[in-house]
Formats: structure tokens, sequence, C-alpha cells
């Protein structure tokens, strides 16, 4: 710790506070953990023996009463006050990091956006998931050509979870963007249209399974991109056997992998980079590649949450473009919205279109 660390005050320390946030601010040379508002009592004493130098509050008022003494904010609280709660940084002049989604609806967000602009501050969203092992090796082939030109890209994020949990992403009001779409959604869609670019419209199917479920729990979209790619993403909690994460195919072949990124469950354990084995996958886990019954193992690139802060870090102290353009999760917005009305009326949604 330098005493010119950027200092990072983090609003929220439950799942995303303490697993996602401030352990990969802790790890990042030149940041420093400054301040967490957190006002449960376990939490506090968690955050106590895991960032021992945080000042440890209470509100997200007495936080914003020590602006003077921080650098950055990160909002990772209930998507409900993502906006509220971003505005009232920006307005002290501080930049911002946002846990996705960014804001339920892409008119908030581009708000958000247009006022981080005017103010000159950097405005970033937490979009892990781009630096997870199976995505960025996706990226790999489809950037290299070897599966040559890419016509579909599917994409499962599913659980089972068959007893609802309680918290607010089981809220149905709007405000609270609850639900998958807006939760896995938010990661799946993101990658999408990264590897595949715009959107031009959006089917989808979305559903309550589970018993007493107000919001989506079993979610399918189908984006046509302006490239010519077709992307169907599943998303579930009712999922008593998962498909594969990733299945790409292309004039040259396909790419089809299981399993999830390691990265979040190293974290649960209590792992924290940067251990040397940090994101690395067992060869047990790679994808395959190939034409029918001529496949071959691709070895996974790593996973690398890390490099999300460093690029904040860089972007606040280099003037480097910030590692997530809020661009691009407002149009992961405008996609979530076409899929909402696209699942009212049965029909595809035109992207741009009211219906």
């Amino acid at each position: 710790m330098t005493t010119d660390d950027v200092r990072v005050g983090i609003l929220g320390y439950g799942f995303g506070g303490a697993i996602f946030h401030a352990p990969f601010v802790a790890a990042t040379p030149g940041m420093r953990v400054a301040a967490v508002v957190t006002s449960d009592p376990q939490r506090q004493a968690n955050l106590r023996a895991e960032h021992p130098d945080a000042a440890v509050l209470e509100s997200a008022d007495a936080l914003f009463d020590r602006v003077d003494e921080l650098d950055l904010i990160v909002v990772t609280t209930p998507n409900r006050s993502h906006v509220e709660l971003t505005q009232r940084a920006l307005a002290a002049g501080l930049p911002v990091v946002i846990d996705k989604p960014m804001a339920p609806s892409a008119a908030e967000a581009r708000s958000l956006v247009a006022d981080a602009a005017a103010k000159g501050l950097m405005l970033t969203v937490f979009q892990n998931r781009r630096y997870d092992s199976d995505f960025r090796t996706v990226r790999r082939l489809v950037d290299s050509g070897e599966l040559g030109t890419v016509t579909r890209f599917e994409s499962r994020y599913e659980r089972w979870v068959p007893t609802p949990k309680q918290g607010w992403r089981m809220l149905g009001a709007a405000d609270e963007a609850g639900g998958l779409l807006f939760d896995l959604g938010a990661h799946i869609i993101d990658q999408a249209l990264q590897l595949f670019g715009p959107a031009t419209s959006v089917y989808a199917e979305i559903d309550h399974r589970r018993p007493g479920v107000v919001v989506d729990d079993d979610t399918f979209v189908a984006i046509t991109h302006r490239s010519g790619v077709r992307s169907h993403l599943w998303m579930s909690q009712t999922a008593a056997e998962a498909g594969p994460r990733f299945s790409v195919l292309g004039s040259g072949g396909a790419f089809t992998k299981f399993g999830m990124d390691v990265q979040e469950a190293a974290l649960i354990a209590g792992r924290r980079p940067p251990a040397p084995d940090w994101g690395i996958e067992p060869e047990s886990s790679w994808g395959v590649i190939g034409i029918g019954d001529d496949t071959r193992r691709v070895p996974s690139e790593p996973g690398r949450y890390q490099d999300f802060y460093a690029g904040v870090l860089a972007s606040l102290r280099d003037g480097a473009p910030p590692p997530v353009d809020p661009a691009d999760s407002i149009a992961a917005l405008d996609v979530i919205e076409a899929a909402q009305r696209s699942a009212a009326t049965g029909g595809p949604a035109l992207l741009g279109s009211a219906g």
C-alpha cells in the first residue's frame, strides 16, 4: 500500500462485493480497498477479517460524506439502486464502476453515460464474464478463423436450483431488474454481442417454471446479428442436466465446451489472485474442436478476472479506454428489452422498434 494508491469505496458487500470486487481491487497493485458499505453484522466481521485497513461504513450516506478520501466508487448493490448511487457518485466528481446490469432500463443507462461524459468522468461496467477462461478461448478461435465462417453460436448458463432462493433477485417489480434475463442474460448477451456484433432482431421465450416464482427462471433468447450469425442463448435454474456451455458452428468445424470457468469456485473457496495457477483449467475440462469424429482438445485460455481492475487503473491513471465501454452494456439492455417485447407478443422484435 502506498500513499498514491487509488482509494476505492465499495457500495455493497454481498456476494458481488465480497467475492468479485474487493478481492480484485486488493490484488491490483496501485489500488486499495479504502471503504466499504454494509450494515450486516456478519458481513462487517468478514470485511474486517479480509480487508482490515478498510473503513467499515453503515450506509451510502456515510460513504458520500467522505468522498474527499476516495478516488473511485464501485456500485455493487441491488439493481434497483444502481442508477441513484451512480448519479450520486458522479455528482460528487468520482469515476464509477457499476456491477451489471448497469441500470434497469436502456434509457436510464444512456442517461448515466451522458452524465459521466458531461462531467469528464470514467464510467465502466463490471462484465467479468468477458474474462472467463472458456469465453476467452472461444474468442481466440473465432478471431483466428480456425472455425471458418461462424454461422451459429450457442451459449448456456444453466443451473439446477429447484427451490427458489429468497432475495431481491426474485422480486417482480420492473425497477428491481430481477430474474435471469437481467442476471445471467446480462453476461451471455454481452458475450454474444462482443463476438458477433450488433443485433438486428431478437426472439425470446421467458418463463416462470418453479412454483411461486414471479420472475423468469427459464429463458431462451435468439439473436440475429447484423453480421449474419445467429446466437442461441439459454439461461435456466431448472436444468437438472446442463448442456454444453458453448457450441460454436462454423464452415471449418465446430467447437464444444462443457463446464464453467474455475475462477468463481476458487474465490468462494477462499483462494485469491495472484496464485501462479490462477484461472487455469485442467486438461480434462478443455473443449474440443473438429468435424465429426475428427476432433482434438483445445487448451483453454487462462481466466483473467484480474484484468478488469488493471484496466480501470490504466484508465484512471493513463487515460486508456475503460475496460468495458458502457455503450456495450446499453446495447445488451436494448437486447433484453427486445427480448421482453418478443416474449410478450410471441414473435421477433426488431431493435429500435416498439414492438
